[in-house]
């Protein structure tokens, strides 16, 4: 009985177009089914992956509300010279928007209508008064900013909230079954191949599986909040208000983290075309110049169109693709090459 090691994962070696076509489609039935099986566990997560996903554009709005605030401070002018200034110091209102999370809103009232009415329980002005926009006083209305309805994340239907839920169980399934669909496509592209180049992709499918949850933890974790805090100053520049709605947060949270999934394949592409025989080291090494602007091509392709989302991308594939070409120079072919066999198999 022989080892386990030395099992085949993959025991065809030579197929004909018809049998390609008939793997391709064994291959994306299984993977459709794995994913299946994944989006219905992810509606067992759906709801805390919702408020999870939340969190960046939360902490983005709330940082940039904060900001507001001082700003608000900073630029207020009583209405005349030498009129009422606002109540408090500005030592005091950053206290209160940094280290207690409060925000507040800005707003001016007749101080001697409002005691007037305090006492009384009426005010009955004669008809020679008039509206005296000169007396108002500005006073700041409190609140957490938890509670501050600009940081609120909206729907504009009372259906969207469904959608929202079964894209947050897609998003789930795509990331559980990631594993599942990686060794599918590598099983359909290793039945083609020579034994020696089947060996590879056995090597290559842990590594894909890895830089593909790389790639989307990198865009979540850390991609967010720089794209969030461009595109909120970008708002802030043009003088609009933002009011995200979640169902857009969330397809832009579904295309960002697939892309850098997928762009973080780049290094492994490299090294299996050149295992091969597509490309050789020398061809990596003097066309990179075109690889660059590939990369940026492509990167604006898998990102939405704002730049900081365009380059945290792009930079780190092109470091991956200067890694590729180390890895492929330092960890060269085997002696029986993939081109010497691919002629003899042709030959026979």
């Amino acid at each position: 009985m022989p080892r386990v090691e030395e099992e085949d994962l993959f025991e065809s070696s030579t197929m004909t177009f018809g049998e390609h076509l008939e793997e391709l489609r064994v291959c994306l039935i299984r993977a459709t089914l794995g994913l299946a099986v994944a989006v219905l566990l992810g509606f067992f997560f759906a709801r805390p992956v919702v408020h999870l996903i939340e969190q960046p554009l939360r902490r983005a709005l709330g940082n940039y509300y904060t900001k507001r605030s001082i700003e608000t401070f900073d630029t207020f002018q009583p209405r005349v010279a030498g009129g009422p200034p606002l109540p408090y110091t500005r030592g005091e209102v950053v206290d209160a928007v940094e280290r207690h999370g409060m925000s507040f809103e800005l707003r001016e009232v007749h101080a001697d209508r409002l005691s007037r009415v305090l006492e009384s329980g009426t005010d009955e002005p004669t008809a020679a008064e008039r509206f005296d926009p000169s007396s108002l006083v500005p006073i700041l209305l409190w609140q957490p900013l938890s509670r501050d309805s600009r940081v609120s994340i909206t729907t504009l239907s009372a259906q969207e909230a469904f959608g929202i839920y079964v894209k947050a169980a897609l998003l789930v399934g795509v990331v559980l079954a990631s594993p599942w669909i990686f060794y599918q496509l590598w099983t359909f592209v290793a039945a083609g191949l020579y034994p020696h180049e089947k060996r590879l992709v056995r090597m290559f499918l842990p590594i894909s599986i890895g830089l593909f949850l790389a790639g989307v933890s990198l865009a979540f974790f850390f991609v967010f909040d720089f794209v969030l805090d461009y595109l909120l100053q970008f708002n802030e520049w043009l003088g609009l208000d933002p009011d995200p709605r979640i169902s857009e947060w969330l397809g832009f949270v579904l295309v960002l983290p697939i892309g850098f999934g997928l762009g973080f394949q780049l290094p492994l592409v490299m090294l299996f075309l050149e295992r091969i025989g597509v490309f050789d080291v020398e061809t990596y090494a003097s066309q990179w110049r075109l690889a660059v602007i590939v990369i940026f091509v492509v990167s604006a392709v898998l990102t939405p169109a704002d730049p900081y989302s365009l380059l945290f991308l792009a930079l780190p594939l092109c470091l991956l693709y200067f890694g590729g070409l180390a890895i492929c120079r330092w960890m060269p072919a085997a002696e029986t090459g993939a081109r010497p066999q691919r002629e003899t198999k042709a030959s026979q």
